[in-house]
């Protein structure tokens, strides 16, 4: 069987950061939410017990590529706990569209695309609870994009409330650099002392991302982007960076801006969506090999 599957990007509508544990690790609130844009990546189920990334992808060994862990954690975990003796082996190709760094769950979501396929392609019946709980282990977003919901994160990023937001179109732009997460995390003057306030309350006020700061400080091109979207609509960073987003009410709308944007702007419009195109997809495939 070989299918195409969709790896959506997120944003972070807001992100908030409420304290820093003992060992290190942050805890925030933060609103993910899909897009109906993102890579596609397309598996062919092998009769033995080979993986294998068949895209190079520049910068990355095959090893130490989420899409190539993540099927191993899956083949690891069907073989190891579950005992199945049958061969599970795939070829996976992708057709790579999101930045890397870029703060939209580019390597996340490929990660949760291979866990959520392979589970069909091997036939393996694996809930999405438990694909989730491997997934913890690939990144603090893998779970998210494996259950497919919008939702409101707490805690490290583990503790999930599904939630709809408006879904809204977006102008997403990248200033054209990478940004780690850890050097983001690490600056000293990032704020860490947010309050901690219900999902109801903090849908009511103004949106807002507590990285945004250090990045634009950080970064002159982050800061660049930034200034010249807030001259067309409400726009800030998603996750630490290095996306900015604008929202808007119509698709003609974002279009109409990204028209304007000067060269140095890489930008796409997409609209955003509770429901993750990988678990509407996942639907359909599901009811045409039961038919």
């Amino acid at each position: 069987m070989t299918l195409t599957w969709p790896s959506p990007a997120k944003l972070n509508l807001f992100l908030y950061i409420t304290g820093r544990r003992a060992d290190g690790y942050h805890e925030l609130q933060t609103l993910f939410q899909f897009l109906d844009y993102g890579d596609e990546i397309t598996i062919s189920t092998r009769t033995d017990n080979q993986i294998n990334l068949l895209t190079h992808m520049e910068g990355v060994e095959p090893e130490q590529n989420l899409i190539v862990r993540a099927a191993k954690l899956l083949q690891h975990y069907c073989h190891e706990i579950l005992k199945l003796t049958h061969p599970l082996g795939a070829d996976i190709t992708i057709h790579k569209i999101l930045p890397m760094g870029g703060g939209i769950g580019g390597g996340s979501s490929n990660a949760a695309t291979v866990l959520v396929a392979l589970n069909e392609h091997w036939g393996t019946q694996i809930s999405d609870d438990v694909l989730a709980d491997l997934g913890k282990s690939l990144g603090a977003d893998v779970p998210v994009f494996v259950r497919g919901h919008a939702a409101f994160a707490e805690g490290i990023g583990e503790i999930l409330t599904p939630a709809s937001p408006k879904e809204k179109w977006y102008l997403v732009a990248h200033p054209g650099i990478e940004i780690s997460t850890p050097m983001i995390f690490t600056d000293p003057q990032l704020n860490r002392n947010s309050p901690k306030r219900s999902l109801a309350a903090l849908l009511l006020a103004p949106y807002a991302n507590d990285c945004e700061t250090i990045a634009r400080k950080r970064f002159r091109e982050v800061e660049q982007l930034v200034s010249w979207l807030l001259q067309y609509a409400p726009s800030r960073l998603t996750g630490t960076g290095a996306c900015v987003f604008s929202e808007f009410e119509t698709q003609a709308a974002a279009l109409q801006v990204l028209n304007k944007a000067p060269s140095w702007v890489q930008g796409f419009v997409a609209q955003g969506v509770n429901e993750s195109p990988l678990h509407r997809f996942r639907a359909g495939i599901t009811r045409v090999l039961h038919q």
